[in-house]
């Protein structure tokens, strides 16, 4: 039997275990989240639904046999654009895993901008939906206004509240309110797609369970802050019930005891 892997932390909200080997980006009012340019979007459509989405499928099917649990939740917004929110716990498979759990609505991801400054494939990774964050003030204007038209296209964004990976990790980590912040101001619907791992019986890979919960809305409560903190309990609770199903720790992770000195 294989030696479990044994991964220690300080701080679970700022540690970050991916190494990278590509030079950090600054988004600037010049990007462009959004193309109109036709020859763009439909090299986009063929990228996404008839090259990646199917890859998206095998992958996750035959590294994970992923299962969803609740995905049919998806369908309750009718013809309304939503949130996705999700625990980061794959490099590549979480960014899969949007593209086939939200049936025929494009997933479009809150990202670091590293994941579109990797050289050569940054330009296809740009066609596929991602939405690096903003470096100054008026890329924050176009970041936003990208994500209210994404909604208004009823489409779909996809967010990793708990920001850095942790492979396999099968708690979830403390996240602030701070990306709540757009369902409440738009007051979109939000769902939880809360990632576990479950055994198998002949692997030790365990495989991944994607629970589907929602939709959640903002109260009606006139204060902004205050709709956000309440939309992200609603998730981050849900979140921690469903993350009791995972029934396997494929690698260990220990928090590092700090000594004190007098």
């Amino acid at each position: 039997m294989k030696e479990q892997k044994v991964v220690y932390y300080r701080d679970e909200n700022t540690d970050d275990f991916v190494s990278k080997d590509y030079t950090d980006i600054k988004i600037d009012e010049k990007y462009q989240y959004l193309h109109k340019n036709l020859f763009w979007n439909v090299a986009s459509f063929i990228l996404y639904r008839i090259i990646a989405t199917p890859i998206a499928y095998l992958y996750l099917k035959l590294k994970f046999r992923i299962q969803f649990v609740g995905r049919e939740k998806l369908k309750t917004t009718g013809d309304k654009g939503y949130f996705l929110y999700v625990n980061h716990t794959q490099m590549i498979g979480d960014a899969f895993l949007p593209t086939i759990a939200t049936f025929y609505r494009k997933a479009y991801v809150i990202v670091h901008p590293d994941n579109v400054s990797i050289p050569f494939w940054g330009h296809f990774i740009k066609m596929l939906g991602p939405l690096p964050l903003p470096s100054n003030v008026q890329a924050w204007k176009n970041f936003v206004n990208a994500i209210d038209k994404i909604i208004e296209k009823k489409q779909v964004v996809t967010i990793y509240p708990e920001a850095h990976v942790w492979n396999y990790y099968t708690g979830i980590r403390n996240y602030s309110d701070a990306t709540f912040r757009y369902p409440a101001k738009d007051g979109a619907d939000c769902f939880a797609a809360t990632v576990t791992y479950q055994k198998r019986r002949k692997s030790e890979k365990p495989r991944m369970v994607v629970y589907i919960d929602g939709p959640f809305q903002a109260s009606n409560s006139e204060n902004l802050r205050m709709r956000q903190e309440e939309l992200r309990d609603k998730v981050y609770n849900v979140m921690c019930e469903r993350a009791k199903n995972s029934n396997v720790e494929y690698i260990k992770y220990e928090k590092i005891k700090e000594e004190v000195f007098d």
